[in-house]
């Protein structure tokens, strides 16, 4: 008499399950290599990203930089100047920031 466990184990060993077991392990290499394409595609991207980030904030520091040294010449070429505007611009804050009643 033939149980179900014996069904069960002759269907598993059928060359048509055989054939499914092994075209689902190719499907799955298959899926697993593009997903490692992907992968590194996206790495390389993230990667370029990042360095034109740097690059960019290479940029802004430098003109930071340029910029303070500029303002720091003008301020000793003219400093009553300097003091004018800073306090100008001092009393706009201040005039800005106070709570009016």
């Amino acid at each position: 008499m033939t149980t179900p466990q014996d069904t069960f184990r002759n269907a598993a060993n059928s060359p048509a399950a055989r054939q499914a077991a092994d075209k689902a392990k190719s499907m799955a290499d298959d899926i697993g290599d593009a997903a490692e394409s992907v992968s590194n595609k996206a790495g390389a991207q993230f990667a370029k990203a990042q360095d034109k980030v740097q690059d960019m904030a290479t940029d802004v520091q430098d003109m930071a930089v340029d910029a303070y040294d500029q303002a720091h010449s003008a301020a000793k070429r003219n400093p009553l100047a300097a003091i004018g505007i800073a306090l100008g611009i001092g009393f706009l804050l201040g005039a800005l920031t106070t709570a009016r009643r």
